[in-house]
């Protein structure tokens, strides 16, 4: 029998499904966006092997230079890019020649070339754009898949471990790419294939060699192995809450920042294209659908922020007295923004620059995840309502004033937004009470929701809810 240092090896290919956009930036930018998606050598969107190395080692903690190596030892885990499926869920590694693929698939693919472009602005207390808080991003449709291929090498029996690693993907947490604090970044495993190989063992070591590094070629190791993966409810360290039910009063307006192509509205409501998979995961088709409702989550955790402040300010009793102060003896500046406690226990902060380094210093990520809401609603109707701002002295119309808006009239339609919060952000009881108190807001439609809120839209009324996990149900915050 031969021998080895490292007889060992631990195989997995994995499918995952991007269940929100996500945004893996290229770190460029030109006249179209901010920021743009990085893309491989057939200009196709992919997932590098540095960015699932990262977020797995972050994943592990303590336990990573066990498997992710140190300045000692190299990795013992290696992990492949993740290459975009076609529509007949074909993974496209390698060049790929354009000129030879089918019509209906060149067609699918063509769909990656423009992408959607998200934009955002950061408002302040005040109610108005920061400045330099406006940018947009390029992002990939939800529904898109990617393979990627997991070895771990070993010198001893660590298949439970490995196990435990493939579940880490599986894990609610595990969110790719940037703004998984505002909606982007969530997926599922659609599909695991495994093998555990002994190279000590003939059979095992010529099936290893015969294994091509592409993934897009077939080898006949692997074997089934979604049962290994465990739907997870809730992870521990992570407190979940679910907005549920939510059910619009009338209209809805989260804007796309454009206006109608076909010039009926100065303002719309934001559209994406989503990719939807058969049953078997066999066929994709684009989604282009008008009834398509987007609800993003960098837009409800924008207000949620706003109204956690609101109320941790009023549990400290931050009331601002006769004389301009503070009654609990601090400043406006210190319980507005990312200066207030709650907002930047739970929210995260972008620090403070330091004027003689120039550098950003005392900055927090977000203990928030909150996913985007894209679903397709058959009740769901266009409106272009009409406005105008009229002169009080001559009854007219103000020079300017005059606009319209395209929203959607959602009354009866359902959904339901899950919100989980790191554990170590909701130590301080104020910060708890907080922030689901502003959940209770949305829920009772004291805190509406996107764009045109002065003018009625973005009401919901629904329950806000907790994942009791002793009982392991939803209870409703009381």
């Amino acid at each position: 029998m031969t021998q080895f240092n490292n007889q060992y090896r631990y195989l997995a290919q994995i499918i995952i499904e991007a269940t929100t956009p996500l945004q893996i930036g290229s770190g460029e930018k030109g006249i179209k966006t901010d920021s743009f998606v990085i893309r491989d050598v057939n200009e196709l969107p992919f997932i590098p092997g540095t960015t699932l190395a990262g977020l797995i080692a972050h994943a592990l903690g303590k336990e990573k230079e066990n498997l992710m190596g140190s300045q000692q030892e190299g990795s013992r885990l290696i992990v492949t890019e993740a290459k975009l499926l076609d529509k007949c869920g074909k993974v496209m590694d390698g060049l790929v020649d354009f000129s030879i693929v089918d019509e209906g698939n060149a067609s699918f693919l063509k769909r990656y070339e423009r992408l959607p472009i998200r934009q955002h602005v950061r408002i302040n207390h005040k109610g108005t754009a920061k400045d330099t808080g406006k940018f947009d991003e390029e992002v990939i449709l939800k529904g898109s898949r990617f393979c990627f291929e997991l070895e771990l090498i070993s010198p001893k029996d660590e298949s439970k471990q490995f196990d435990e690693l493939l579940n880490i993907i599986q894990s609610p947490t595990f969110r790719i790419g940037s703004g998984s604090r505002s909606g982007f970044g969530s997926i599922k495993v659609v599909n695991c294939l495994y093998r555990a190989l002994d190279l000590a063992k003939e059979s095992d070591l010529n099936l290893y060699l015969e294994k091509s590094s592409s993934l897009s070629d077939s080898w006949q190791g692997w074997q089934q192995a979604n049962d290994k993966l465990k739907v997870q409810t809730f992870c521990d360290g992570w407190t979940s809450y679910r907005l549920k039910d939510l059910t619009p009063e009338d209209f809805i307006l989260f804007g796309s920042g454009f206006g109608d192509p076909e010039g009926q509205a100065d303002m719309t409501y934001v559209r994406e294209t989503i990719i939807q998979w058969n049953v078997e995961g066999t066929s994709a088709e684009v989604n282009d659908i008008d009834k398509m409702i987007l609800i993003p989550g960098s837009s409800v955790k924008g207000a949620l922020s706003h109204r956690t402040a609101f109320h941790y300010n009023k549990l400290t009793d931050a009331f601002v007295k006769e004389d301009g102060t503070l009654l609990n003896g601090k400043t406006i500046e210190e319980v507005t923004g990312k200066n207030n406690i709650a907002v930047k226990a739970i929210f995260g902060s972008e620090g403070k620059k330091n004027q003689e380094t120039n550098k950003m210093e005392d900055k927090q990520r977000g203990n928030i995840l909150i996913s985007d809401v894209i679903e397709i609603k058959e009740q769901t109707k266009a409106k272009v309502l009409n406005h105008v701002s009229i002169d009080r002295f001559t009854g007219g119309a103000i020079d300017g004033a005059l606009f319209n808006e395209q929203t959607l009239y959602a009354k009866g339609e359902k959904f339901n937004i899950d919100i989980m919060i790191a554990d170590d952000a909701l130590i301080d009881e104020n910060v708890k009470s907080a922030f689901e108190r502003a959940l209770k807001d949305i829920a009772s439609g004291m805190l509406p929701l996107g764009g045109g809120v002065n003018r009625g839209n973005g009401v919901f009324n629904g329950k806000a809810t907790k994942y009791n996990k002793e009982k392991e149900q939803w209870e409703e915050l009381a």
